[in-house]
């Protein structure tokens, strides 16, 4: 029969018990301030609302609607407690790009408009215009594509040729959606490249980093939200001068192995 005779074996007995009560107390307070997250973003968004219905249904107020949201978003990170970094490769041009990032939080949208450094539109999956309050963003301004019925794609994508022509860049998720195995990459849809090729502008890729660990896709009994500090890298961008529709995943690949890469660099599993 075994006995604790030292004080260092009394004190290995207590360490996991320590642990077991610091994370049971841990879990409900990242819920909670999961929650108020939400709540402050709807309640941030209460007093800016008339403005936005105002900037975003007129063009030439868009430019006026996104210094807005710059504000809409300091206003849901900093009373959170989140910070942001943007950490560029080089300096851009006033563009236009394609601006290429990994998804792997809802708060990557929130953090791009105080970490990209050029003005931009979206092009965003449809199932956006169905939310509501935060629909009226994608009705003019940014642009909804509808992936299960090609002849609106191909409208979104003409749309995003529009915009690309005027100067405007446009800001893609190329997974479609928050990755559920963040910050693991899913597979990555062929329009970012196939537009940038087509309009010969260059591509930008973009690598969020712990956002999914501050605020993860779904809450759960692990894992609410925290505050923390979120890093964006901004990658050289990608030329795609002189290119064809023969490279479409030759440049598919090259921008996934860049985001990869950075990722694995920061030891996360790509």
């Amino acid at each position: 029969m075994a006995f604790l005779n030292t004080s260092k074996d009394k004190q290995a007995l207590h360490l996991p018990t320590l642990q077991f009560m610091l994370n049971r107390l841990r879990f409900p307070l990242q819920n909670i301030w999961r929650l108020l997250f939400f709540l402050n973003t709807f309640i941030s968004l209460v007093p800016l609302y008339p403005f936005f219905l105002v900037f975003v249904n007129d063009e030439k107020h868009f430019t006026k609607a996104f210094k807005l949201k710059k504000i809409w978003a300091w206003l849901m990170l900093a009373p959170l407690g989140i910070s942001w970094k943007a950490e560029l490769e080089e300096e851009l041009g006033d563009g236009p790009y394609i601006l290429c990032a990994n998804h792997t939080s809802y708060l990557d949208i929130i953090v791009s408009y105080l970490t990209f450094p050029v003005y931009y539109h979206y092009l965003g999956k449809v199932e956006l215009t169905k939310w509501y309050l935060f629909n009226i963003f994608f009705k003019k301004m940014n642009i909804p594509i509808d992936r299960e019925h090609s002849r609106k794609a191909y409208s979104a994508l003409d749309r995003a040729k529009a915009d690309l022509q005027k100067g405007i860049s446009i800001a893609i998720y190329p997974e479609g959606t928050v990755s559920p195995n963040a910050p693991k990459l899913s597979r990555f849809k062929s329009g970012a490249f196939r537009l940038a090729i087509d309009s010969q502008v260059p591509i930008v890729p973009i690598t969020f980093l712990y956002n999914w660990d501050i605020l993860p896709r779904r809450r759960n009994r692990y894992k609410g939200g925290r505050p923390g500090l979120s890093v964006v890298r901004i990658h050289k961008p990608i030329s795609t001068v002189g290119m064809t529709s023969k490279d479409y995943e030759t440049l598919r690949l090259q921008v996934i192995d860049t985001i990869s890469t950075e990722l694995r660099g920061r030891g996360f599993e790509a």
